[in-house]
This record gives C-alpha cells, structure tokens and sequence, in this order.
C-alpha cells in the first residue's frame, strides 16, 4: 500500500487508504518504511512481543515431564501412567492433573529438546557370561580351522523355533491383492486334530555353504538331533567329503545339543561306530547361542523366505526351505522326518564310562571326541534310586588316584613346590583352629590325649587338597566325595573349614578349563595331559 500510494504521488495516501479501507495512519507507516530502506516484510511486533511458551509461563512443566519418563521409573509410585503405555497424550493428561496445562503436541516437543525419541526394546544383554567364553570361541575357530585344512566337514547345527502347521499368522508380509490379506486363525492354539507342529532341525556346512533340515513331527530329542546328522551325512557329507575321516560340530549348549545330555553323547558315539568316523563337539559358551553359523547364514534366510505365509502343511514347510537360496549360493535341502522319538532317556554312569570317549584339556565338558573305536553298549536297567540311597559312603576312584596323583598341577593349578608350601602354612593353621573350636567346644582343657578316640575320614593335606580342587570347580560335588572316598558331608565339612584359611593366607585359586564328571574322566586326564606317570601302588607320600 506504501508503494501504491507513493506511485501516486500527492494525495495517494487517502486514495490508497480508500480504497483498501485502512487508516490512513497504516498507509502512511509504508511509505515511511519504504523511504527509510527498512525490510519491506519485516516484524510487525518488537522483539520479545507475542504469546509466552508453555515452558516458559510454568517453569515446573520439564522437570514434571522428565520425572515421568525417567528410565529407571522413579517418581510418584502411585501414579497410574507408571504401568501405562507413555504416549504423548497420557503424558499430557497426567501432567494436566499434576497442575500443568499443556497438550500432547507441546510434550512431544519438549520431549525431542530433551533428546528423546520413540525406541524399541534391543536385544543385546546375554545374560552370566562363562569367563572363558572368548577362549572358547577361539577354540572351536581353531578347531574348524583344523579340520577344514585337513578336508575334513565342519557343521553348525541347531534347532529352529518349533513352527504350528495349519492356518496360523506367520510373521512378514508377502505381496497380495490390495483388500484381500490370506485369511488365518484368529488364535495361535495348536489344533490337536490338525496336522500338528513342525521342528526343523538344521544343519549348515560352513565350507560348502549348504544346508540340511530335518523337518520333525515329535520331539526336539538328542536323539532326534544326531538322527538328523546321520541323515545329513547319509544324503550328502559322505559324498561331498568321501576321504573325511573326522567330523566337527559346532552346536549351542542348550536344549537337544546340550553339553550335559548324557543321551546326546551315546546317540554320537553310536554315529561313529556307524560311520567310521572321529566325531569332535565343539559347544559354544552358554549364553551366546545367537551367534552360531547356523542362526545367521541358514535359519534367518529361511524365516525370509517363507514369511507372511501361513505354514499350512509338512509339505509346505519342506518345499519353502528346499526353495531357500541367497545371492552368495546357499543352497538348501529339506526332507521330512515323520519318526517317533522317546523323552526322559536315562544313561547311566556305567554307559558314559564305557563310551570311546575322550575330553580336550581345554574345558572338556565343552570340547570332547568321541572315537569309532568302540560300539557303545546296550542301555543297561536304570539305576534303582532306593539302592542309591542307602549308600553311606561312596566308593573311592580308581587305585592310582591318591592323594599324591590328585596333587597333579593339572588338577590344582600349581606347581608341586607350591602346592607343598600352601600344605605347610595351612596344616598347621587347621590344627590350631581345630583345637580351638573344639575348646570353645567342651568349655575346658581336652581330657584324652592327642590321637585318642576316631579318626578323622580325611586327613589335613586331603582337606586342604579336596578344597583346592572345588574351588578349582573340576567336577561336581559328588565327583570329588568319590574321589576321596568320603562322604558328601564329609567333604562339605572340610570345604567350609579350610576355604576361610586359604582365602585369608593362601594364593588365589582361578577356576580350572577341565571339567569332568566320573572318576574314570580324571585318571584318563590325567594319563594324557598329567605331570605324573599313573601309579598302581599307593606311594609313600
């Protein structure tokens, strides 16, 4: 309007102001912004001038905001947004009853001020981590490394999440229709007159890059977890390898592939019997299973490829694994396993013993090879649990497990000097707190001599040596009560006498890699890795 009324030279200001029906008074500002080179569009308000920010007019609305969200849920315990989704709304609506009137749209802005944002929960705490995990994992890298050198097939195996057959939502999305989604079941229950579940039990070739699953229809057993790697070796390793002569497994430490599965153990060395074969297991620390090979380069490309498609039939489910490929040339074979396998299989310690079984120095409940030497025997009947019970003392270990071998710096952790040295302080220490506990005891001076009465199940040096080796963590409770040949309150008894002494005046003891779990394991141990030829006689020690 300034610069119309200006073109219009005299009296151009009320003609302008007539005709827009302003003041004459707006007009005449434009002309003077225009003669005084000002901004044509510049503020109409002075600095400062407007409406307030709710922020500014309440200053307790963020420290309000921010006790809401906090991570570790502080703040009012009674409020009923603690156990309530946190949207923006809610947010506002508690702050609003707090005394603080604000809207959903003002919390999301201080929100993204204060540095937050929307996030999902991430899956990145494993939980206890094993000390020796990294070891462990260079371990079984230099064990494949090993056998792939040698030509020999290295697998990663593992059981995939048990899938519903039958009409069921299947995670992803896959190209339809628009408006015509494939109709599935309202609830993911399983039909107990459909067709059942699936347990796909995969095996990945880690130097062909191939893979095999057995798609069974029972149970996730031990033994349904080596009858899928015979299967695997039936149909392809022995063709694509047919010079191997050893075989290593990568597997988790959980479930059918579990270190401690006894089953598992005899299901195996009946596999190398079968096969000629020295099978190595190599297991993986217990916590990171989600880094096996299988989980990455087999299992994720299969959930992708039959995703968003509802699992209707066994069939279905083995023609979308077999037709799972990838750029890098994973190759995949799929085959139906419609056997029956029985749960709650019981080995004994007879049948462990009997095993062509032998355990790496390196964490040998981890690492173990069982050897085609020998068919394991026949189950035997099951260990009756009364006659169990009724046992008051164990039997001991094997005659050349005395003490003197037990002192073995492959079971203790120290060398022999050092392993006298701690005898000698602490042998002393034990028979001064003995006494005095048992003058507290009595309430006065001891009426036998020295010697008299019982004798202890366990001397001095056993103490110290048995406490030694459980904190060296080399075995059970009971594995050690048999060792010594004493009972496990026996044993007990001197673990709680000694531990304090030992912790106060002797060396720290760090836990040992090997672990075994019968006698028999320790002499065999000790036989291969020991500093200390076997003994038949007990020695002067």
């Amino acid at each position: 309007m300034g610069a119309e009324a200006r073109i219009l030279g005299h009296g151009g200001i009320r003609a302008v102001a007539q005709a827009a029906q302003v003041g004459e008074t707006t007009v005449r500002k434009g002309v003077d912004e225009l003669e005084a080179g000002a901004e044509p569009l510049g503020r109409v308000r002075r600095p400062g001038g407007g409406r307030k920010r709710t922020s500014e007019v309440d200053p307790g609305l963020r420290p309000a905001l921010l006790a809401l969200v906090e991570p570790d849920m502080r703040g009012d315990p009674m409020s009923p947004l603690r156990w309530t989704t946190k949207s923006t709304r809610k947010l506002a609506d508690e702050l609003t009853r707090q005394g603080h009137r604000v809207s959903a749209d003002t919390v999301g802005d201080l929100l993204r001020e204060e540095g937050f944002s929307l996030q999902a929960n991430a899956k990145t705490i494993e939980g206890t981590q094993p000390p020796d995990r990294d070891a462990q994992f260079r371990y079984s890298n230099e064990q494949a490394r090993d056998h792939r050198n040698a030509g020999d097939p290295v697998i990663s195996v593992d059981t995939k999440k048990t899938e519903l057959v039958g009409e069921y939502k299947n995670a992803g999305r896959e190209w339809q229709p628009q408006g015509d989604p494939v109709k599935v079941k309202t609830h993911d229950f399983l039909d107990r007159r459909g067709p059942g579940k699936a347990i796909p039990y995969g095996i990945y070739d880690t130097t062909a890059n191939t893979g095999w699953v057995d798609v069974g229809c029972d149970h996730d057993t031990a033994a349904f977890a080596v009858a899928s790697i015979r299967r695997w070796w039936h149909a392809r390793g022995r063709h694509d390898y047919p010079h191997a002569a050893r075989l290593l497994i990568t597997a988790d430490a959980g479930g059918s592939n579990a270190y401690r599965t006894r089953a598992r153990k005899t299901e195996l060395a009946a596999l190398a019997a079968e096969t000629g074969l020295q099978v190595t297991v190599s297991h993986m620390p217990p916590g990171p299973s989600k880094w096996s090979q299988v989980e990455h380069r087999l299992f994720s490309h299969i959930s992708m490829n039959w995703r968003g498609r509802p699992l209707t039939s066994h069939d279905v489910i083995v023609n979308a694994i077999a037709a799972t490929t990838t750029r890098t040339g994973l190759r995949v074979e799929a085959e139906l396993d419609t056997n029956t396998y029985d749960t709650g299989t019981k080995v004994t310690d007879a049948e462990i013993d009997a095993l062509a079984m032998s355990r790496h120095r390196f964490h040998g409940d981890w690492n173990y090879t069982l050897h085609p030497a020998d068919v394991p025997p026949a189950p035997g009947p099951r260990t009756d649990r009364a006659t169990v019970a009724t046992t008051a003392r164990p039997a001991a270990g094997p005659a050349h497990l005395d003490g003197c071998t037990l002192r073995d710096p492959e079971l203790t952790g120290m060398t022999v000097p050092e392993m006298d040295a701690v005898l000698n302080d602490l042998i002393p220490a034990l028979a001064e707190q003995r006494e005095r506990l048992r003058h507290e005891r009595r309430g006065g001076e001891r009426r036998r001599a020295r010697g008299a009465g019982a004798k202890d199940k366990l001397s001095d040096a056993d103490r110290i040596l048995a406490t030694v080796l459980y904190l060296r963590k080399i075995g059970t409770h009971d594995l050690l009560a048999r060792l010594f040949g004493v009972t496990g309150s026996t044993l007990t008894r001197a673990v709680q006498e000694v531990r304090p002494l030992l912790a106060k005046s002797g060396p720290t003891i760090p836990p040992s890699t090997a672990r075994f779990r019968t006698p028999a394991d320790v002499a065999a141990h000790l036989d291969r890795y020991g500093n200390q030829p076997p003994r038949k006689t007990k020695p002067a020690c």
